[in-house]
């Protein structure tokens, strides 16, 4: 798939923009990229036109914009990318960190966001144990300059189900040995980002637009309790995905699909 890309804050900004129709925004996992996306744009782009930007820092996006990094700078980022379009509308369809900076953009966006997907991610505050840990990790990637083995082993498991696919493990593991070390201050601050963010849970409270929260039953890193908490936030209905860990989309894409062309096909019926 044909990348494109848009200067934002200086910065080139890698995005894919496949299909037509009604727009929607697919905002990716932390240390992924819009290839996690790649099953879903297979079923969705010849209905709908799918917009799948890349983080910066992550993909072939450039590195950070000076100025800080922010899970309210990536919103306005995002919608940044979406007036340069000339896109109104849209639907968002967040996964992990992408469901967090997703919502600060629902803020923004306010009439203009038709739907919004909240997959594997929580907008609540990570807990403090984890939210130890991963800052440890990324204090250690910046002092390396890279990310060290004994980080990877520790990381990668937690994108998966307890038995994932050994490939899926093992390319990704592969990646993040060789993360660009230009990019590695980036990725750094966008962590940061979400370890330390605010509790928005209020915010799905005011949120008028229809819902729907997906969380893989194997998510180690945002468990099932924390999908269902933001449905009942919301009132929205919530589906757990069964063999799924946190890359929902890769692991258990035909369940994925289904809910998520259930779900669009609702929203944009007539």
């Amino acid at each position: 798939m044909k990348k494109h890309s848009m200067t934002i804050r200086g910065r080139r900004l890698a995005y894919l923009d496949e299909g037509e129709g009604p727009v929607l925004l697919l905002g990716h996992s932390y240390l992924w990229d819009s290839a996690m996306w790649a099953p879903q744009l297979d079923a969705l782009k010849g209905h709908y036109r799918c917009i799948v930007p890349e983080l910066w820092g992550h993909g072939e996006s450039d590195a950070a914009p000076e100025g800080g990094l922010t899970l309210a700078s990536l919103a306005r980022d995002h919608l940044a990318l979406l007036d340069g379009l000339g896109i109104e509308a849209f639907t968002l369809i967040g996964l992990s960190i992408g469901g967090m900076w997703g919502l600060e953009l629902a803020q923004l966006a306010g009439s203009r966001l038709r739907a919004l997907v909240l997959m594997d991610t929580f907008v609540g505050l990570e807990p403090q144990i984890p939210c130890q840990r991963y800052l440890g990790m990324l204090a250690m990637i910046e002092q390396a300059g890279a990310i060290p083995a004994p980080v990877i082993e520790q990381v990668a498991p937690l994108f998966f189900a307890h038995q994932p696919e050994p490939a899926l493990l093992a390319d990704f593991k592969a990646r993040l040995a060789a993360w660009p070390a230009d990019k590695l201050a980036a990725m750094v601050a966008v962590g940061r980002s979400f370890v330390t963010r605010s509790d928005r849970m209020e915010w799905l409270e005011d949120l008028t637009c229809s819902t729907l929260v997906m969380t893989g039953s194997e998510d180690k890193a945002r468990p099932v309790l924390e999908g269902y908490l933001m449905a009942e936030a919301r009132g929205c209905r919530f589906i757990e995905i069964p063999g799924a860990g946190h890359i929902a989309t890769l692991e258990q894409p035909a369940a994925v699909n289904r809910a998520l062309r259930h779900f669009l096909d609702e929203c944009h019926q007539g």
